[in-house]
């Protein structure tokens, strides 16, 4: 949908009616993953805040955990960041002790990423209070409810970016 630009000479008129679904559009699903979302990254959020840390850092925390060894291509490529935005989270969590950055043995010019006892201990950490409260939100629901909620939650991954899980 194109921008719509002010009429000359006047400003744009104030809306009092709110927006209400579509066929197309379901407001209420996209505030329940606003809000959900919210709630779901406020106590990693506080967590990291202690250390000075942010999001981008518990994104490379996650991941290197969940993928030892795996090379800061690999990393740019499953984040979706450039190489710049990586550099400073990445030197910051090497430099705090987080993480270990180590040659590739064929390929010295590799550099492959490894936790920490501090980065596996710091995962973990932000990791339990988003297990509890996904638990919560599962409390009483059958299998097959969660596995639709996965279903759901895998289609709305960009296709392309989609690995098979």
């Amino acid at each position: 949908m194109a921008r719509q630009t002010s009429p000359k000479g006047g400003k744009p008129e104030a809306l009092k009616m709110r927006m209400e679904n579509t066929e197309t559009i379901d407001f209420e699903i996209i505030e329940l993953l606003f809000f959900s979302y919210r709630d779901f990254v406020s106590d990693p959020d506080a967590i990291l805040a202690e250390i000075g840390f942010g999001r981008a850092h518990h994104r490379v925390v996650h991941f290197v955990n969940r993928n030892p060894g795996m090379t800061v291509a690999d990393l740019l490529d499953t984040l979706k960041i450039t190489k710049q935005s990586l550099a400073r989270v990445l030197k910051q969590l090497i430099d705090s002790g987080y993480i270990r950055q180590i040659a590739g043995p064929e390929d010295r010019r590799q550099r492959k990423l490894y936790p920490t006892k501090m980065g596996r201990e710091l995962a973990l950490a932000l990791a339990e209070p988003q297990s509890r409260r996904i638990e919560r939100a599962f409390d009483g629901a059958s299998p097959e409810v969660r596995e639709g909620i996965k279903a759901f939650l895998r289609g709305m991954r960009n296709r392309q970016n989609a690995k098979a899980d």
